[in-house]
């Protein structure tokens, strides 16, 4: 049974950084592609960053170069280095574990608010 579990989100103001972390426990985390999405109420959950198994790493155009998707195998973790918020980044982001279906955690809370 996969479960994950973020952390590290809170208020920040504009301009401001966060780093995320979403602890994987369970099978094939090594082998699985690990995601960050976020969702604001109203909205359709979104991708923000994917990286695969082998380090590949894919991201919104809203967040190119101001966000980055890392994992740790060994730690069962992955990480959302956040910089230069805006307050259009603010959501619920959640993580997402995806093998052979697509597993989520409960999201943690971002807001950018001055």
């Amino acid at each position: 049974q996969v479960q994950l579990v973020e952390s590290g989100g809170g208020l920040v103001q504009p301009g401001g950084s966060l780093r995320l972390s979403c602890a994987a426990s369970g099978s094939f985390f090594s082998i699985s592609a690990m995601g960050w999405y976020r969702q604001t109420p109203g909205k359709q959950r979104e991708l923000v960053a994917v990286i695969t198994s082998v380090g590949t790493t894919t991201y919104a155009d809203s967040v190119k170069g101001r966000f980055t998707i890392s994992r740790n195998n060994p730690k069962n973790t992955i990480y959302l280095q956040v910089n230069s918020l805006k307050p259009e980044d603010t959501a619920v982001y959640y993580c997402n574990q995806r093998y052979r279906m697509d597993y989520w955690g409960k999201g943690t809370l971002v807001t950018v608010s001055s």
